[in-house]
């Protein structure tokens, strides 16, 4: 056995489920479930549902855009903060779709992806005495960097209704405390699909005021919202422009994940404390994507096209999974739907959720996630979505199709 090194990497892989409290060596420390699942997808050859990714790329223009960009020379590092005309697209296009004035001069930083973004905020702005709020099903990563801040994390459900998963208010409410640093917040939701209400973004706002606290928002998913679901950026609200970090990315909106081109904006002195943090994890990146997502930015059309298309292949994929016994919470956002599989793992004798994630190769030739990987064990939501899975809808229609009358074998086994 090989001994613990020390280091914050224990405080990630136990708030993310990775390491058991007592373990001693590295020996204990196990693979997500995500990176377990997708190999067993490659081992069995079982269409991967799980991992949320395109299997088509975007705009054949955007990719002309970067082949363009290299090919005239910009292959050296870009400025720290960001090339100037990605940072200026980014401003636009908040002030285009939300009302929203930026000056992309202080207030805007280009990262690698949102999930940079993410963690040089927490870093920059939450230490060891803080408490950090999230939704809860909760994204990995929120865990992860808020156990490398050494901060507090503080889970508040979101609960499964006839309408949708909804925000608990009086939880969240009853949850902020004096030591409430920063509420992170990701809408549109992954992994549960949910947009949150401007009631509910009303609530938060409120309590965030209340305590004083910084607001963080993951909206990568903004444009990818269904059936007349309106996504409404919390700095939009009153009082909350100043003290709002807003994160978004490119790679959701245009099915270019791999490009890892993200930005966050905000007051000018909250973005100053992300970049001090930035400069030290990649410094910069993506230089010849960078002019690209700027002249994508400036077409809305990308965007809208791509969330009609996730409309209909939601719709598919919750129809073929209700015929295979599961129970649909239909999603109003993002690439992701949960199912609740309760009467089919009483039918088969299973024990929950992951098992069944376990033996779907085996089953029906489909791989998912289980949604405990998305709570803290021994929650209520923990609980609630102990026979849930998480499918994803981004793939080719031909793809879910066939994934579809896999599953099919649930039901004829």
């Amino acid at each position: 056995m090989t001994a613990l090194p020390r280091g914050a990497w224990q405080d990630v892989a136990r708030a993310t489920g990775l390491l058991a409290p007592d373990a001693t060596s590295t020996d204990d420390v196990a693979a997500t479930i995500f990176a377990e699942m997708s190999a067993l997808a490659v081992r069995t050859g079982a269409i991967n549902l799980g991992q949320g990714f395109p299997d088509v790329d975007g705009p054949e223009s955007i990719k002309a855009a970067a082949i363009r960009a290299i090919e005239q020379g910009a292959n050296q590092y870009p400025p720290g903060p960001g090339i100037p005309e990605l940072r200026a697209a980014v401003a636009a296009h908040q002030q285009r779709h939300y009302g929203l004035v930026v000056d992309p001069e202080t207030e805007v930083l280009i990262t690698t992806g949102a999930t940079e973004a993410l963690a040089s905020a927490v870093l920059a702005l939450a230490g060891p005495a803080d408490e950090v709020i999230t939704l809860e099903p909760f994204y990995d990563a929120h865990a992860a960097v808020i156990a490398l801040a050494g901060a507090t994390h503080v889970p508040i459900a979101l609960a499964p209704t006839p309408d949708g998963f909804r925000l608990d208010v009086e939880a969240l409410r009853a949850a902020a405390s004096p030591s409430t640093r920063m509420l992170l917040i990701n809408s549109p939701h992954n992994p549960t699909g949910t947009v949150l209400t401007r009631e509910e973004l009303e609530a938060v706002a409120d309590i965030a005021c209340e305590r004083d606290a910084i607001v963080v928002t993951d909206e990568v998913y903004e444009h990818l919202t269904f059936d007349g679901a309106v996504h409404t950026p919390l700095a939009t609200l009153p009082g909350m422009a100043e003290r709002t970090l807003t994160i978004s990315s490119s790679g959701k909106s245009f099915s270019l994940t791999g490009w890892k081109i993200g930005w966050v904006h905000g007051p000018a002195p909250l973005v100053t404390a992300v970049r001090t943090v930035k400069q030290f994890l990649t410094y910069v990146s993506g230089a010849p994507f960078q002019p690209a997502i700027a002249q994508a930015l400036a077409d809305d059309d990308a965007p809208r096209e791509l969330a009609a298309s996730l409309a209909s292949r939601r719709d598919l994929l919750c129809e073929g999974l209700r015929a295979a016994g599961f129970d649909v919470v239909v999603p109003r956002g993002t690439y992701f739907v949960v199912a609740d599989a309760s009467r089919l793992i009483e039918r088969l004798g299973l024990a929950d959720g992951v098992e069944l994630a376990r033996r779907l190769p085996e089953l029906a030739g489909v791989v998912a996630i289980p949604m405990t990987a998305f709570c803290r064990e021994g929650s209520l939501t923990h609980a609630r979505m102990l026979n849930s899975l998480r499918f994803t809808f981004v793939k080719r229609e031909e793809t879910l199709r066939e994934a579809v009358e896999r599953l099919h074998a649930l039901q004829r086994g």
